[in-house]
């Protein structure tokens, strides 16, 4: 569509503060003297550190006693000694609030190992399915009874965490590591960390990215319902569904209200949805990063950007080029140039669409009938408003649209073509024309994955990192397009995927949140933090994809890609050498 031919109008969607969750209160895990002198301090190699710890005395008693040791010193700075004592007398390490839990539904010999016929990867698979065990945590019953004391919020069940610095229950990623403990049959497990996430919107009227009071403000990609979906295909339990829908409703309403934008176009409504958190702090997490990176910045333009960091933690790229909005509007720049709430997320509105459809079928299922069509009408509402801003007919794939310069951002991610994974496109030959895309887009020249970007910008969500959520959604995508290549396609992505994670293990005995297209077994890198081994999505993907394609899959990576592996392994070769 011409500009020429456009009258754009932008709406921010009405903003709601009731159905906004409180901001932080804690002077301590989220704002005030005591975060902002001990992180400047560099204490710890990772600021998460400091605000994972537990207090051992009420909260006014410790910033009372932080106020007067603040006196003793000159502008009231603290030396780092004196702050490490201050935290030896008040404060204990990382980790006390959780016990370790072994899943009571966990089994040695799952159903699934059956059908892999690889004997090193059914052996692999099943140390991969152990893991559970070792990532399984409960909270312990002071959390509940006393909350001001520590920064983790309390859910009633236990969790399977990521892994490493993460210790706590993250949003996004635990759709994969419910999916895989499906796999494994553990249904149980499964449904209590759905009920954590219901429990979760009941308290907050959404999801926090991770479960600590510093992520209150911000949420993560909306999978809850994926979730519950997933488990009611395994179960047919309509009285869970029953009792989940409710909830589901007024998370994706929350989202609605206050993550969307109504376009005009020409006349047409269009209403898409974004990232965005109103909350212009540094992240208490990564406190000193924030603070080095607005240096030089006014006052305005450092809350500004905060807030986008926020945001783009949201989006869970944390961080990538794909947030840069450079003085010139063009998808450009740097890390200081992140602008995530000034951009509509292709696979945020295709993960938007396939909720909406999900949510219709529910109605109709639970008898809900007026309901469903009110979701169905929003799903196709969302598909013309997805084809009329995120899709290109003539590169054939969906991109990202600036709000500030009025256009799509052309480069490619993998993200572009989630809307074949959400099946949010009104023609069959859009499928297509994605795979095509995907061929030409010079993306498919690695053996190992398909990259976040093609630019390397030094953030993790970007070139050469390949990520465990995108293969599995690249994959499922083309695997349910109907023509002989999208298949072949899909399985041979299946293929280079397992094959990586398994020479990782062999190497390192480890399962990484994030790999290296360019080496085989290698993990991912760039970013804020080492890469974190564990690792929860990495294992729910490896798990999905033995158990779809395990009777093809080899660990030396042969079969699965005779037609479109080895070709693409050679071209890379080229390109690295």
């Amino acid at each position: 569509m011409r500009a020429s031919i456009l009258c754009w109008f932008l709406t921010l969607s009405a903003f709601t503060k009731a159905s906004l969750p409180p901001p932080c209160d804690s002077e301590i895990y989220c704002s005030g003297s005591v975060l902002d002198q001990v992180q400047r301090a560099k204490l710890f190699p990772d600021d998460k550190h400091f605000v994972d710890m537990r207090l051992n005395s009420a909260p006014d008693l410790v910033l009372s006693s932080f106020h007067n040791l603040s006196a003793e010193f000159l502008n009231a700075t603290v030396p780092p000694a004196r702050l490490l004592e201050f935290l030896d007398q008040y404060f204990e390490e990382p980790g006390t609030e959780l016990e370790p839990w072994t899943p009571p539904d966990w089994t040695d010999q799952p159903e699934f190992l059956t059908g892999i016929k690889d004997d090193k990867l059914r052996e692999w698979a099943g140390q991969i399915h152990s893991l559970w065990k070792s990532l399984g945590r409960k909270i312990r019953s002071d959390v509940k009874d006393h909350p001001e004391l520590y920064s983790l919020i309390y859910t009633p069940h236990p969790v399977v965490v990521p892994g490493g610095r993460f210790r706590e229950l993250y949003y996004w990623d635990s759709y994969w590591v419910i999916n895989g403990l499906l796999v494994s049959g553990m249904t149980s497990t499964a449904r209590g960390m759905i009920q954590n996430f219901l429990h979760l919107v009941g308290r907050y009227g959404l999801i926090p990215n991770g479960g600590r009071v510093y992520y209150e403000r911000r949420s993560q990609p909306p999978f809850l319902t994926l979730m519950v979906e997933s488990f009611f295909k395994a179960t047919n339990d309509t009285e869970f569904l029953r009792s989940a829908l409710p909830v589901l409703k007024e998370e994706y309403e929350f989202w609605m209200q206050n993550r969307s934008v109504t376009l005009d176009v020409g006349g047409a409504e269009h209403r898409l949805n974004r990232f965005h958190v109103e909350a212009g702090l540094p992240r208490p997490e990564s406190y000193t990063d924030d603070l080095e990176l607005a240096e030089g910045l006014s006052e305005g333009l450092r809350e500004q950007l905060w807030a986008e960091l926020k945001a783009g933690a949201e989006s869970g790229w944390d961080f990538s080029s794909r947030w840069y909005i450079d003085a010139e509007g063009h998808n450009d720049g740097a890390l200081k140039d992140t602008r995530t709430s000034q951009i509509l997320p292709v696979d945020l509105n295709a993960l938007m669409c396939r909720t909406e459809r999900t949510l219709a079928s529910f109605c109709r299922l639970l008898g809900e009938d007026e309901s469903a069509a009110a979701y169905e009408q929003a799903a196709a509402r969302r598909v013309e408003a997805v084809e009329a801003l995120l899709w290109d007919p003539e590169r054939g794939a969906w991109f990202d649209y600036s709000l500030l310069s009025k256009s799509k951002h052309l480069e490619f991610y993998a993200s572009n073509l989630a809307p074949v994974w959400a099946e949010c496109f009104s023609l069959p030959e859009m499928g297509e024309r994605a795979m095509q895309y995907l061929k030409e887009s010079g993306a498919l020249k690695f053996p190992n994955g398909v990259p976040t970007s093609l630019r390397e910008s030094g953030q993790q969500w970007d070139y050469p990192n390949a990520w465990p959520p995108l293969q599995h959604m690249l994959i499922e995508g083309f695997s349910g397009l109907p023509s002989d290549e999208t298949q072949q396609l899909a399985l041979d992505l299946a293929q280079r995927w397992i094959r990586t994670n398994w020479l990782a293990y062999t190497k390192y005995d480890a399962m990484f949140e994030k790999y290296d297209v360019n080496g085989d077994g290698k993990p991912g890198g760039g970013g804020e933090y080492d890469v974190q081994l564990g690792f929860g999505w990495t294992n729910g993907v490896a798990l999905q994809l033995l158990r779809r394609y395990g009777a093809d899959l080899t660990s030396a990576g042969g079969r699965a890609g005779s037609r479109l592996l080895l070709p693409l392994v050679s071209t890379a070769a080229l390109m690295l050498r």
